[in-house]
Order: C-alpha cells, then sequence, then structure tokens
C-alpha cells in the first residue's frame, strides 16, 4: 500500500494513543513487525503556543519509521501552522485525529471526534494542512458521533475531496467511546465511497481479527491501538496470519515479562526514570492480564517507583504463574 509517496509493507500499523504510544511503545511495536506508527495525540493549539512538550511528542527515531505526527484542534489556520512547526521533526506523513473521544478534545477542545459534527469544517482543515506542508496527510475518524449520525462516508469524501492520502476509520461513534461491539457495516461502506486508502480501526487482538477485517470490509489495511497495549508481539501473530494462516502462539510468560523490561528501560532512557516509572504503572498492568494473581499483581503494578520494582514484579508473577504460562 500506499500513501501518497510513502510505501507501507506489512498488514497492520500501531494507532495513536494518547500516553500510551510514546517512543517505546513505537520501536518495540516496529520490532515486532508494526508496518508504522502513529504518535502521541499533539495539540495543535499547543504547539502554535509553543508548548514544551510538543518535541516529545512530534519526534520519532528511525527505529519507529515510517511515522506520522498527529495533531488536533478545531481551526484551519491553526493546525496548519502546527503541521509546519511538526515538520522540523521530519514526520513522513501528518495525521489529523477526526476521532478522539475524550471530553478534554472532543468537548472542551471541539476537536477529535467533534470535528465529525460540522463536516464543512472537518474539510476545511484537512484542506489547511494539506496546503502546508510537503508530505501525505491522513485522518483518522470515527463511524459518527452518535447513532443517529453515522456520516464517516460524507466526512471521507470531503477528506478526499480536500487532499487527504488515506482514511482511519474506527468503527464506533463517538457515544459508544470504546464499548463493542465495532460497525464494520461503516468501514466497508467508507472504502466503496472513495479511491484513497481505507485503513481498518477497532477490535484487533490476533491475526484472525485482521483477517476479517481485511476480508468484511475490503479496507486496505488494518491499524492496531488497544489490541497492543501488554502485547506488542500482536503485530508478529498478525502477519504470520496474514502471510501464511499460520497461528503464532502468544509467547511464554518469561518472555513477555522481558519484554516488559525492556520496554520500561525504553521508557527511562527516552523520557527520565522518574516519568517512566510513572508510566510503566499501567502498561505493567496490561502485561498482567489473564495471570493467575492478576489482581494482587496489578496492586503491584500501582506502586512502581524504579526497575527493581519492575523485577520484583515479573518475579511474584513467574512464581505464581509457575507451570501454567511457560
Amino acid at each position: 500500500m500506499f500513501i501518497g509517496n510513502i510505501e507501507i509493507k506489512g498488514y497492520a500499523a500501531l494507532a495513536p494513543m494518547a500516553g500510551v504510544s510514546d517512543h517505546a511503545m513505537r520501536e518495540l511495536c516496529r520490532s515486532f513487525g508494526a508496518s508504522y506508527t502513529v504518535g502521541e495525540l499533539a495539540s495543535a493549539k499547543g504547539i502554535y503556543l509553543g508548548d514544551k512538550k510538543s518535541a516529545e511528542l512530534l519526534s520519532a527515531f528511525d527505529d519507529e519509521r515510517p511515522f506520522a505526527s498527529q495533531l488536533f484542534g478545531c481551526e484551519p489556520q491553526i493546525l496548519a501552522h502546527a503541521a509546519e512547526i511538526a515538520m522540523r521533526y521530519n514526520p513522513d506523513m501528518i495525521d489529523i485525529n477526526m476521532g478522539c473521544p475524550a471530553p478534554k478534545v472532543a468537548v472542551s477542545s471541539k476537536g477529535g471526534s467533534a470535528l465529525l459534527k460540522n463536516p464543512p469544517l472537518a474539510e476545511e482543515i484537512v484542506r489547511a494542512v494539506v496546503e502546508a506542508v510537503s508530505v501525505p496527510v491522513t485522518v483518522k475518524i470515527r463511524s459518527g458521533w452518535d447513532e443517529s449520525t453515522k456520516n464517516a462516508t460524507e466526512i471521507a469524501k470531503r477528506c478526499e475531496q480536500a487532499g487527504a492520502s488515506a482514511i482511519t476509520v474506527h468503527g464506533r461513534t463517538r457515544s459508544q467511546m470504546y464499548a463493542s461491539p465495532i460497525d464494520m457495516d461503516i468501514i466497508k461502506a467508507v472504502k466503496e465511497s472513495v479511491k484513497i486508502p481505507v485503513i481498518g480501526n477497532g477490535d484487533v487482538t490476533c491475526g484472525v481479527d485482521a483477517a476479517r477485517m481485511y476480508e468484511y470490509t475490503g479496507c486496505d489495511f488494518v491499524m492496531v491501538g488497544r489490541g497492543a497495549m501488554g502485547s506488542p508481539w500482536v503485530f508478529a501473530q498478525i502477519n504470520s496470519w496474514l502471510q501464511s494462516e499460520t497461528a503464532l502462539p502468544e509467547p511464554p510468560l518469561s518472555q513477555k515479562l522481558l519484554i516488559l523490561i525492556k520496554q520500561v528501560e525504553l521508557m527511562a532512557k527516552y523520557k527520565g526514570e522518574k516519568q517512566a516509572f510513572r508510566e510503566a504503572r499501567k502498561h505493567a498492568a496490561w502485561y498482567m492480564k489473564g495471570l493467575c494473581g492478576a489482581a494482587d499483581l496489578r496492586r503491584m503494578c500501582g506502586t512502581i517507583t524504579s526497575m527493581n520494582d519492575i523485577y520484583v514484579l515479573c518475579k511474584e508473577a513467574m512464581i505464581r504463574n509457575k507451570g501454567s504460562h511457560d
């Protein structure tokens, strides 16, 4: 698949997730076969006003590429200016968020999924950003604001007309947040309504899920978000299944815990120990899903302040699951 002039190889990309898809997460997922990555949600207005956090949110290392910087906002010219600033960090693509359901983004800032309620403004934003940058511009949307206003096909057509190079469709409305099920029919409808690549997103947690998304919707690519939290190896499983219908088993617990350790070490390297260990608590908790004694292990995750705490957690997980996960 090509997004503009960028060739994307493989089958699945890592979705943008605020507070989750940081440098460490993106690098790890790429090592397991993620085809490209999208950065954490960055406020166009914050970038415009010189927010110091912008550099961390917009920058990428070579191990994370192809890479898209993701912006949100509701003012076309500010988004265009923020995209110009983002170009200083050499992204391969710019992604505009029109799908985030978080109240802080969609209600307070009138960006994210709130733009689904204003198709002309959504189109104006895409056109302004496309005119401001020299790299492909993609847009991430949801099926609609709520069940009565599923307008993803209209939004997608407008984005295409404005110059977008690809559309990612999360098959839920904003009012659904992350509640199941996703609506693959709307992803299929968007695919049938535009000529640019359409990327399906939502509830992909394994190779079979990805194959089902491809087959049912006809989408050009798949994006994985929550399915990669605590399981970055999901990309290897997706690639294996779609390449040869081989079901790649999950890593043994000992290997999963080594991957967790590596992720936290990368976090500490890239953002400093204090911030890394605070944020590692939620990542570590995701790795504990499905284990014996998971509730107690998650409580331990909530007290992480050092690498030693990570080692103690991993040792305890091995003791509680001896013989059952290896």
